[in-house]
């Protein structure tokens, strides 16, 4: 792990860098609705927020960015990702979700060690950064030690990126984990790592619990974690039905309990309406992880069951064992898979179908309503004067979408990674020019390598070999 502490490109700046940058001449798509977007306009920037957006813009000691070719746009917002298992990228690219509980959390995570923790969470990170997501929630349930706790929030800081720590369960090969705290300290650690980690509100890392929730424990485990959560007054991000039949809460005699404002359900495929209608009647919020569900049988992505209800959900990579882990992939899965379904109910004769999802509406479940499933919607998700400045350059001048008949379009349904050109996370510029800012490549791939290497070895030695992989 200290091996990479301080890693560069968590203070990276441009040359010469002011406390003010200018990105100038872009084609702006703030997300806002009550500012709108722009075809060509300056964005500036002072003190990590944006201060202005105007066609002009006129400022002194400023550094300036060109984006003359470029959309600028709020950074992406991944709300549920398994960061630790950035070392685990397409090892089990065809397994079932039954098989990836088998051989990904039974099989490889209990031969994690802190570091490996790290290195899988900053290699993750730093993907996310190269894919234009500037923020991320990172549900950890790697949480073996209360050293892997440090390990995973070492990395998120040392990223530079804006994050929340999900405060997850062990994943030790113990399949009744409760019985035993005595290594894990789970989740009472909670409150020591919000002392140590999350003092003020003012920093790029926030905290949450992601419990392993109703149904997959006993009663007594979930109260008690639900009940560290509220102690402790932090959010809460649960897996919710996922590939079960029978309703999640159905158990439980005080539901009020699960379904407060304070909670985001994931994935939700199997979902009653009575379960929609209790989210909804909560306030809480939902995160879609369409590239895991549709291949590995979570169910179909329950985007428009969200909508149907007045629930405009969240999106999520999940799993880099099996998905890609940019967000333009989650944008046009999202898009065509809601699409899908409302065509397949048009050809079999059904009348007063819900509207297709827009270009526009799938980028703001990418922005906006992932900030508010994060609850940083106050900070970041929009381009608006006084928020933070998480921003986005996308290169225009690619033979890839050249030329923009519509922006929008172009970034819903042409681009991928390769058009991300800046990413800017509080006004602190993380990638130019296409370039993660001061990272040592060569370095960061030996160490993930050699962290990988150990992960894989120790599992094949635990197990006497991961049948599949």
């Amino acid at each position: 792990m200290d091996a990479l502490s301080g890693y560069a490109g968590a203070t990276g700046t441009l040359p010469g860098t002011s406390d003010r940058l200018l990105l100038k001449g872009g084609n702006v798509i703030t997300l806002d609705s009550d500012i709108g977007d722009f075809s060509r306009a300056d964005v500036l920037i002072q003190g990590g927020k944006i201060v202005d957006i105007k066609p002009e813009l006129d400022v002194a000691d400023t550094q300036i960015i060109d984006a003359s070719d470029a959309i600028v746009m709020p950074g992406f917002i991944d709300t549920h990702r398994h960061m630790w298992e950035g070392l685990l990228r397409n090892l089990f690219p065809d397994l079932s979700l039954n098989d990836y509980h088998k051989y990904v959390i039974q099989g490889v995570a209990p031969s994690y060690r802190p570091e490996d923790a790290y290195a899988g969470n900053l290699l993750s990170a730093l993907g996310a950064i190269d894919a234009g997501i500037t923020t991320i929630l990172d549900f950890s349930h790697i949480q073996n030690t209360p050293d892997h706790a440090d390990a995973c929030i070492a990395a998120l800081r040392d990223s530079g990126m804006r994050a929340i720590f999900g405060y997850g369960f062990p994943t030790n090969g113990n399949p009744q984990w409760w019985l035993d705290k005595q290594q894990s300290k789970y989740p009472d650690d909670l409150f020591r790592i919000q002392t140590q980690y999350f003092s003020t509100d003012d920093q790029l890392l926030t905290l949450c619990l992601a419990p392993l929730g109703p149904g997959s424990c006993p009663d007594e485990v979930t109260h008690a974690q639900w009940k560290v959560a509220r102690d402790a007054g932090v959010r809460i991000s649960v897996h919710a039905g996922s590939g079960k039949k029978r309703g999640f809460y159905e158990p439980f005699a005080d539901i009020p309990a699960f379904f407060q404002a304070d909670t985001t359900y994931i994935h939700c495929n199997a979902f009653s309406d009575a379960e929609w209608e209790l989210v909804a009647g909560s306030g809480g919020t939902v995160s879609i992880s369409a590239g895991a569900e549709m291949p590995m049988g979570h169910g179909l992505p329950a985007t428009q069951r969200a909508i149907d209800h007045g629930i405009q959900p969240s999106l999520s990579v999940d799993v880099e064992t099996t998905e890609p882990g940019d967000f333009f992939t989650t944008i046009r899965l999202t898009l065509y898979s809601q699409r899908q379904q409302i065509n397949a109910r048009n050809l079999a004769g059904e009348q007063n179908l819900p509207k297709w999802l827009t270009a526009r509406d799938v980028l703001k479940l990418a922005t906006i309503e992932g900030a508010r499933a994060c609850g940083l919607d106050h900070k970041t998700g929009t381009l608006t004067p006084g928020k933070d400045a998480d921003i986005i350059m996308l290169r225009t001048d690619r033979i890839n979408v050249m030329p923009v008949n519509d922006p929008i379009g172009a970034v819903a349904e042409g681009m991928d990674s390769s058009n991300v050109d800046t990413v800017i996370v509080k006004g602190r510029v993380l990638k130019r020019a296409g370039q993660l800012v001061g990272l040592d490549v060569k370095k960061i791939q030996g160490i993930v390598t050699r962290a990988r290497d150990h992960v894989l070895q120790a599992a094949d030695q635990r197990t006497g070999g991961l049948a599949g992989r």
